[in-house]
């Protein structure tokens, strides 16, 4: 029971962990607010966990694509208008470009319910697409917000590829230790971003003038949704079989999707909400299959 507790509790903090990124870019820039959030995670940690024996080209790879890349794309796209909401949701296509690029980069064979699931949720995003950006009012979504999202999940999907190279040939590495000691490598590239693009003294005027709030939010994301999160993750698939631990991260976009309407009263559409079921079920059948026949007795 306390386990599956530990489980919920971790689904709740990454889902709601979308909407503490929109309220921590009400006081940052995106990348500042990216470079802060992995500076926290790194200090102090880095002094009191062993650094993982990896080469350092797989801890570099793993940061520039899980850590970088990744939330470099997903800050700006939710700065520029992805809602929160839909943010968590879209950016769960990364289940489907791991999938095709272990086909493309590793030889990986495909399941009929891998191509069924991916068909359907391909479908609930043109959908989702269709009914975001034509949206009426001020509901409608930027195109730059979905791409940027779209490509936050490619990044993340690079990202996967890489942990599972490192899983192979380091199969001994630590979960928690992989996390904190590629932390540092993101922080300087998106502090470097933020010099470029936003302008020094943006930067300088955020960091000398941040808010309490926005420095919860920078907590939040270090401590709660990183450090928390993966570790009590990474010692839940240690002790069960990752069947039963990974379908529950279906939930967190539901949990991101209830917690933007309860917070920042984002809404779904109809259209919408049809887009976003058909994107779960293909998740769905992509983790556990397509149902089967029950074969009838003739008596």
């Amino acid at each position: 029971m306390r386990d599956r507790l530990l489980a919920l509790l971790v689904v709740v903090i990454w889902g709601v962990n979308f909407v503490v990124i929109k309220f921590g870019l009400q006081g940052m820039p995106p990348f500042l607010l990216a470079g802060m959030r992995f500076l926290l995670v790194a200090l102090p940690a880095i002094f009191f966990i062993p650094r993982p024996t990896i080469p350092w080209k797989w801890l570099l790879l793993y940061g520039m694509t899980m850590s970088f890349a990744q939330f470099a794309f997903l800050f700006v796209a939710i700065k520029v208008g992805m809602p929160a909401g839909l943010a968590s949701l879209v950016l769960q296509a990364q289940v489907f470009f791991t999938l095709l690029l272990g086909v493309v980069l590793m030889g990986e064979k495909l399941r009929v319910n891998h191509f069924v699931g991916i068909a359907i949720a391909s479908g609930g995003m043109l959908v989702l697409a269709q009914a975001s950006l034509h949206k009426p009012g001020s509901g409608a979504v930027p195109l730059a917000g979905l791409l940027l999202t779209l490509a936050a999940a490619f990044s993340w999907a690079l990202g996967n590829l890489t942990n599972k190279k490192i899983l192979a040939g380091f199969p001994q590495r630590n979960i928690l230790s992989l996390v904190v000691w590629s932390a540092p490598i993101p922080v300087v590239p998106f502090l470097a971003c933020s010099w470029l693009f936003d302008g020094p003294e943006v930067v300088l005027s955020s960091l000398s003038h941040v808010q309490v709030g926005t420095w919860l939010a920078v907590a939040y994301l270090a401590f709660a949704a990183t450090l928390f999160g993966y570790s009590v993750w990474g010692s839940l698939l240690g002790r069960y079989e990752t069947w039963r631990v990974a379908p529950l991260t279906l939930l967190v976009p539901l949990v991101g999707l209830f917690a933007a309407w309860l917070l920042l009263d984002e809404a779904l559409s109809p259209a919408q909400f049809g887009g976003a079921l058909l994107v779960l079920a293909g998740m769905a059948v992509n983790t556990f299959g397509l149902p089967r026949r029950r074969a009838v007795a003739v008596r």
